[in-house]
């Protein structure tokens, strides 16, 4: 390294912004039980379950996706919730002071179909799908989550002809940004395989949740399950129940259970923003010629000029170092190999700093 410092001029120094994106397949085998049971986690509070991508007991596991089922005390089912009646409640809440947020009387606010906040229809009886950050990183890239479902009447035969797909078609252009949480766009759901979906045909789409970008969080309404949408319910569980009466009737963590065994697929983009710093770090043909390493010099000779007293000095570039105002070390950047610097020629060497 050389016993010398130079500044770069502003002139030399430029930054750049680029998104970057990574699909994100999640095939049903995965969530509804490749391994089993192993790859599933459950928790002696019941509130939620872990989905991951590998028995969760491994070193190598990675953590997916939480699921919970939340009830808003306002919603027509809310009297005759017999299981976890409070902890769905509170879950709904607690999701909704995050996501939707307050009103101007300090109240928390419901979910909304459209978005609008101020009327029409609230989602009540819902289920979170809430993603890990090393999934969706800084954000779900808008315009590209996609759930499919099984909807086949029998618990036995999930997908057996009958499959439903909700998207957030448009979000790219069209979605919302009233929401504490940042952005969030409304999941539409439509027939996939067969005619599942009551009065819904071909292209047709109807709203049926919403995605928080940013919090990585979807929230399905309960009524993709049930005759609301569907022709006709289909058995939430083994023994036969429809989705009514196993929300109110069952365990969070049972309700988990059944939404995977109707997981056929999931997918997403996530979004990386990536900032970097630009500097360009020009050498003069007569600057850093020499090294101020102790082996650079044997018996006041220079090594590398062969004892050719006569010959000019010559350097090796290995490691650039950026410095503080102060002088103090703040980044460096290896080389892949060193680059021969002499006299006779200038170097420019361009560091990028990403963050």
């Amino acid at each position: 390294m050389a016993s010398i410092y130079k500044t770069i001029r502003n002139e030399d120094i430029a930054t750049s912004r680029t998104i970057l994106h990574e699909a994100i397949p999640l095939t049903g085998t995965i969530v509804s039980g490749t391994y089993g049971v192993g790859n599933i986690k459950n928790y002696s509070h019941g509130m939620f379950q872990s989905v991951y991508d590998y028995p969760y007991l491994s070193s190598s596991a990675n953590h997916i996706f939480d699921i919970s089922v939340g009830i808003s005390d306002q919603s027509a089912l809310y009297s005759s919730v017999s299981s976890q009646q409070a902890k769905k409640k509170n879950v709904y809440n607690q999701m909704a002071q995050v996501l939707v947020g307050y009103d101007k009387n300090g109240n928390i606010q419901r979910f909304d179909a459209d978005g609008d906040l101020t009327g029409g229809d609230k989602l009540d009886d819902v289920v979170f799908l809430t993603f890990s950050r090393l999934l969706v990183k800084d954000e779900i890239q808008k315009g590209t989550f996609s759930l499919e479902l099984g909807v086949s009447g029998t618990y036995a035969s999930p997908f057996d002809d009958n499959r439903i797909t909700l998207k957030d078609t448009g979000a790219s252009s069209d979605y919302r940004v009233n929401s504490p949480a940042g952005d969030y766009g409304i999941l539409y759901v439509s027939n996939s395989v067969g005619t599942p979906l009551d009065g819904i045909t071909g292209s047709t789409q109807q709203a049926a949740g919403l995605i928080y970008y940013q919090a990585g969080v979807a929230v399905l309404t309960a009524s993709v399950f049930t005759d609301g949408l569907l022709s006709s319910s289909v058995e939430w569980n083994s023994s036969a129940e429809n989705l009514t009466a196993s929300f109110t009737g069952s365990l969070i963590e049972t309700n988990a259970n059944n939404l995977r065994h109707r997981f056929y697929n999931l997918s997403f983009n996530n979004s990386i923003e990536l900032n970097s710093t630009i500097y360009f770090c020009h050498i003069g043909a007569n600057e850093f010629n020499y090294s101020s390493n102790p082996t650079y010099l044997s018996g006041s000779q220079i090594v590398i000029k062969n004892s050719q007293s006569n010959n000019p000095p010559i350097s090796y570039a290995t490691t650039i170092g950026l410095y503080s105002s102060d002088n103090q070390l703040m980044a460096t950047a290896k080389l892949s190999e060193p680059i021969k610097k002499t006299s006779a020629n200038s170097l420019t060497f361009r560091v990028r700093l990403d963050y």
